[in-house]
């Protein structure tokens, strides 16, 4: 799955467009959140985030940056940190107007613990 992952994210950074490079690095978040491994699931995180908002992304996908932060401060026992970034994905994700788009944020947010 892992490598599944860097491999997508790989040909989206040749072939896509940011909104492709921010999905692929959250992606690669989440294996590696999945995996249990803090440090490079909180380095991708970022660098979903940092693409979605130096592209002017949809606020469903600043979201799901801080999303991604959130679920690799809670794999490191950083619950200040997870409490902080659930905010701000709650805040983005109150203003994405597809209730689809939405609620599946919600599910996702609800499954950080």
């Amino acid at each position: 799955m892992l490598h599944a992952a860097h491999a997508s994210r790989f040909h989206w950074g040749c072939a896509g467009r940011p909104v492709n490079i921010s999905i692929g690095e959250w992606q690669i978040s989440r294996v590696y959140a999945e995996l249990g491994r803090a440090e490079p699931a909180r380095f991708h995180a970022q660098r979903a985030l940092d693409i979605a908002r130096r592209s002017h992304l949809a606020n469903f996908y600043v979201a799901y940056g801080y999303e991604a932060l959130a679920r690799a401060a809670s794999v490191a026992h950083k619950r200040s940190d997870r409490d902080r970034f659930l905010r701000a994905a709650r805040r983005y994700g109150a203003r994405v107007r597809d209730l689809d788009d939405r609620r599946m944020l919600w599910e996702d947010l609800e499954s950080i613990r």
